[in-house]
């Protein structure tokens, strides 16, 4: 509010407010006077009452319809500014003409961007110096008018979530069943709060307590995917690098570990905030200010012994020669949201959305539009894996006392994809032990690694799977065979998240292993080119155990003769065999071997046995 403030007196230096009308009777002028000192210490409301007491005593002074109205822009209340103003106008034309750009302000807050177009460009015409405030929002209004509003209708999550004190940064898990935001209790220390979803509503918050929350101050946090690490801001902490530097929590059996700084790589003396992660939690998002840039999205990566990159900033499609801030990465992996005020928008920092390109970079920051975006500041956007719930921070007329938390629907063609997971534990086959494991999602249509999750301590795993694509999956641990599976989502948009616990097989002599992601067009034994995601695994399993020999068998289902059956299991073993030689693995390593239909490991009765048994497999013959 301060800052809105100072924005409207440079908006419009109110010569009439500092003179004398002669015409209010002293007790109005009295209650104008004390409403200037209500405004001097923020007190909006009081303003208000003073102002309306000397308008009763004087129905024709200007000078307090002009304070009324720049009292209600401060209060964010545009169409009780603009009856304000239009008073004044009626009782003091060239007094009105001195405070257009705030009269602007006001028609933009209340989405006339066209009349607030109009106005400013009148005022640049006559004007002498134009303030640089008046510039900027002419500039604003010149996109505005090129845009057309978007859906918008948000719920105040209620009295479950939100409170008397100020709410922001809500984060979601992926199964949508936890929400943990920033609240800053009694105004002063910033805390996290934590509320769960049964089938109907988001239930009670609760701190979380410590070791996350303690007596210094922890904000704009991100939970991950799973629910199992918490990103978030510390300022001021005696291990700190900056002011805010990074620090991350992991959830165990016993609850959230004690909060650790994330690290060189990421904090500096620079103020650091602001975090995400990707869905594999092997990417990390977040904001920093520098002396060169003002406020930045940076990245960094972390690598397979678990440290991080050190960080750098986000190319120009996203980051502008203004403020980018709070970054957003949906659980598709695809879609970053973020805010700034250097791209063209509405005012102060708008939303903007980016998708990621198949080169592996960012697209165009799309600016998510009015009335999401406003000329005020907007920023801290969430969206569940749905792709269509998001959440916000607002202090809008129906908060709770100051900023809420908020849900709408975000409008179609700004949605990101629509998000299942996959979840379950890793195992040992032979022992049932649980196990840490690598797993690796992959776009089967680009060969790219969509993402790359971890399994925990206990072997448990979650990984995001976005609708509208075809993917691989495969889960590797050093001395066991990888195992592999695929996923076909090109026509699920809703649906259940999938349940799979699996069984790593002990790399040893008669282990078998089915690779399920190699794959041939029907009769044929041609590779198809999704195959080679599979096959390089394969390649690499191959050269890490130099000294083993495997047999590759092809295996068909019943439909057609045994003797064609036969014929194409064996070309097809030969087939994988040969995409192994080209790629360096010695020949006498391997041994191509067709089955035909004699080996079923389902029923040939349905398409989905027949599917089953259409396969190539492994078998490590000795090492």
């Amino acid at each position: 509010m301060k800052k809105l403030l100072l924005l409207l007196c440079c908006l419009a230096s109110l010569p009439l407010m500092a003179q004398k009308t002669g015409k209010a009777e002293k007790k109005a002028m009295a209650l104008f006077e004390q409403s200037m000192d209500a405004m001097r210490i923020y007190q909006y409301n009081d303003a208000v009452r003073l102002l309306k007491e000397a308008i009763k005593e004087s129905p024709t002074f200007p000078d307090a319809y002009g304070q009324l109205g720049l009292t209600y822009i401060a209060m964010k209340q545009y169409p009780a500014a603009l009856e304000a103003f239009a008073q004044l106008e009626k009782l003091d034309s060239n007094g009105f003409r001195s405070i257009r750009p705030s009269y602007a302000r006001a028609l933009a807050g209340n989405g006339q961007f066209k009349e607030a177009l109009a106005t400013l460009t009148d005022y640049m015409q006559t004007a002498k110096n134009p303030s640089p405030k008046a510039q900027q929002l002419k500039k604003n209004m010149e996109f505005a008018v090129t845009t057309q509003p978007v859906p918008f209708q948000p719920q105040n999550l209620g009295d479950r979530i939100n409170s008397p004190d100020p709410e922001y940064f809500p984060s979601p898990t992926i199964d949508g069943k936890t929400l943990v935001y920033t609240r800053r209790v009694r105004g002063r220390n910033e805390d996290f709060f934590i509320s769960d979803r049964d089938s109907l509503q988001w239930q009670a918050s609760r701190d979380m307590g410590e070791p996350v929350n303690t007596a210094f101050n922890e904000g704009a946090q991100n939970i991950s995917q799973d629910g199992e690490m918490l990103v978030f801001t510390g300022c001021d902490f005696p291990n700190g690098r900056g002011s805010c530097d990074i620090y991350y929590s992991i959830k165990t059996p016993e609850g959230w570990q004690p909060p650790k700084n994330i690290g060189p790589a990421i904090n500096t003396e620079s103020w650091e905030s602001q975090p995400c992660l990707s869905p594999d939690k092997q990417t990390l998002y977040f904001t920093r200010e520098t002396h060169d840039a003002g406020a930045d999205i940076f990245v960094s990566v972390r690598n397979a012994a678990g440290q991080w990159s050190p960080a750098e900033r986000l190319g120009p499609q996203i980051n502008t020669r203004g403020r980018e801030t709070t970054p957003f990465l949906h659980a598709d992996g695809q879609t970053l949201f973020f805010a700034s005020d250097g791209h063209p928008g509405f005012g102060g920092l708008d939303i903007f959305y980016s998708r990621k390109q198949a080169d592996g970079g960012w697209g165009p920051a799309v600016n998510l539009g009015y009335p999401i975006n406003t000329i005020e500041e907007e920023g801290s956007l969430t969206v569940a894996a749905d792709g269509k719930t998001a959440y916000y921070a607002s202090d809008r007329s129906d908060s709770k006392g100051s900023l809420d938390i908020y849900s709408f629907e975000l409008y179609e063609s700004a949605r990101p994809m629509p998000t299942l997971y996959l979840k379950g534990y890793v195992y040992d086959a032979k022992t049932n032990a649980r196990l840490k494991a690598s797993l690796d999602l992959i776009d089967l249509a680009t060969k790219l690694t969509v993402a790359t999750i971890r399994s925990n301590d206990n072997g448990d795993y979650l990984v995001p799977l976005p609708t509208g694509k075809d993917y691989a999956f495969s889960v590797n641990r050093k001395g066991y065979l990888f195992y592999s599976d695929n996923f076909s989502l090109k026509e699920a948009n809703t649906g259940q998240p999938f349940e799979k616990n699996i069984p790593l097989t002990p790399l040893e002599p008669n282990a078998v292993a089915v690779l399920r992601n190699i794959f041939f067009p029907s009769n044929q034994f041609t590779l198809d080119p999704a195959s080679a995601t599979e096959l390089d695994k394969l390649v690499a399993l191959l050269k890490e155990n130099p000294t083993m020999v495997a047999e590759i068998s092809g295996h068909t289902d019943n439909v057609g003769s045994d003797a064609a059956n036969q014929q194409l299991s064996e070309n097809r073993a030969k087939s994988v065999v040969e995409y192994l030689v080209q790629h360096g693995i010695q020949p006498e390593r391997l041994k191509a071997k067709g089955y035909g239909e004699s080996k079923t490991i389902d029923s040939n009765d349905t398409e989905t046995g027949r599917a089953q048994n259409r396969r190539t497999e492994l078998k490590v013959i000795s090492l």
